[in-house]
């Protein structure tokens, strides 16, 4: 999860009782059969709300951080109703407990423990202890942020099922799981206070998790023979519609062709990350990659396309261009620009426009000496620190890309599936609407002044 972030998770490391981890009104989930798409296996479709959090420079908005989430249910047989980021960069489930008294959860949904039968006390190993008694905390730390929280096993569920008991539901229900729960007893401000989201919910594999008994995806593929194990991420181009991520498979419905695979690399690490063959800036190869070692992740919690660190000020400068018309005002998506193509091999590209990449606000240099004007059109990037478990040369592919290709996750077979994303028919007059916070302006704001 990379919510403002520059930094990905590393692994987990046990110091005492604590354990640092380094890890970003809603519609009713619908359970939907398909037989021609996933061999009669029911899908799961939860709708996502969107946000958008301003970033300010000298007190001007420069840009917006975005974040999608949707709903989940802890707890029987009186399910606790929360929203959740599904973030397939971080590997554990956290909601923000009724213990926490930090600012960021004063306005968040909280877990009362108390109200749910079907939750179990762990310390770290696992172990059974008693309700309220001392207990093991785990330290998770985001790019810009940190949790801290205590352990227990818990049923989850996608949906609703108020009034039935855990183990009745776990029998019968193909979106129920029991999996262990991190639950928030304090969260840092930055970035948890800025969003209305309660809680993340990872969906990065198996060894970006503290057990495999934290981790939501691996537990639902072990416990239900129904869904298959893949779920399929579609970020919708517009406010209009709602953007969507489907379990059990993914919705044919949003893909204009069949998806083309590229296998996870050093699966090791936990990441949803894909070796790149070459990356291209127009007809120029990024010489970052010619000698090979860069990859790629699939982040649902980036608002950015991530470039390495050491790498991104090139990236700038291959992707500004001059305006060459006399304007006071442009939307520098529709100005014309390179196209970024990452080449993942075995015939599969993704390519970016500028109308994905580009801040939308143009960059007025302002030469001193003659008064000359220039008016430049730019990338929106995020700077990937190098971490040692994975290189110097990662890049994130993330809503730029995820909001033009939809991205399919194959569980067991360790896969990435990508096919050009399909946007959803405008919505009927008087449908139930997701929700949209903090949509910014559509007028693009006036070019930023720099003088040189």
């Amino acid at each position: 999860m990379q919510i403002g972030a520059t930094t990905l998770r590393a692994f987990t490391t046990l110091v005492f009782f604590r354990l640092t981890l380094p890890a970003v009104a809603l519609l009713r989930p619908q359970i939907v059969v398909d037989g021609q798409q996933q061999s009669d296996r029911p899908l799961v479709k939860i709708p996502l709300d969107k946000q958008y959090v301003p970033v300010l420079r000298n007190n001007r908005t420069v840009m917006y951080k975005t974040a999608y989430f949707g709903s989940i249910y802890v707890g029987l047989p009186k399910p606790q109703h929360f929203t959740v980021v599904f973030d397939t960069g971080s590997g554990h489930f956290i909601v923000p407990s009724k213990k926490c008294k930090e600012p960021a959860c004063s306005a968040k949904a909280t877990f009362d423990r108390n109200l749910s039968s079907s939750a179990t006390d762990l310390d770290h190993d696992g172990n059974e202890v008693e309700h309220d008694s001392d207990r093991d905390e785990v330290a998770i730390a985001y790019g810009t942020g940190e949790v801290v929280g205590e352990f227990s096993r818990e049923t989850v569920c996608m949906q609703n099922y108020e009034g039935e008991e855990s183990s009745a539901v776990l029998a019968r229900q193909s979106d129920c799981v029991q999996v262990r729960v991190i639950q928030a007893t304090q969260m840092s401000d930055e970035p948890f206070e800025q969003f209305d989201f309660d809680g993340v919910l990872g969906l990065g594999l198996e060894a970006l998790a503290l057990d495999p008994e934290f981790s939501f995806y691996g537990q639902l593929t072990r416990m239900s023979s129904h869904l298959a194990p893949r779920f399929g991420v579609f970020i919708a181009k517009n406010d209009s519609s709602p953007s969507e991520i489907t379990f059990g498979g993914h919705d044919k419905q949003r893909i204009s062709s069949e998806l083309v695979w590229a296998p996870v690399a050093h699966p090791e690490h936990g990441h949803w990350q894909l070796a790149v063959r070459s990356i291209r800036v127009g007809n120029q190869t990024v010489e970052l990659c010619q000698q090979g070692g860069c990859t790629a992740i699939a982040d649902t919690g980036t608002s950015l396309l991530g470039v390495p660190k050491s790498f991104v000020q090139d990236m700038h400068w291959l992707l500004a261009r001059q305006v060459e018309e006399q304007v006071d005002h442009i939307d520098c998506r529709e100005s014309p620009g390179p196209d970024i193509i990452f080449d993942l091999g075995d015939g599969l590209e993704l390519t970016l426009g500028p109308e994905e990449y580009s801040r939308p606000a143009g960059l007025r240099v302002i030469t001193n000496a003659t008064g000359e004007e220039q008016l430049i059109c730019r990338g929106a990037l995020l700077p990937v620190e190098a971490i040692p478990s994975l290189g110097s040369k990662v890049w994130i592919l993330g809503e730029p890309v995820l909001r033009k290709y939809y991205t399919a996750y194959d569980w067991k077979g360790q896969r990435v599936g990508f096919a050009p994303a399909v946007q959803p028919p405008a919505p009927e007059p008087g449908a139930q609407a997701h929700k949209v916070v903090g949509a910014p302006p559509p007028e693009v704001p006036a070019p930023t002044a720099v003088y040189i």
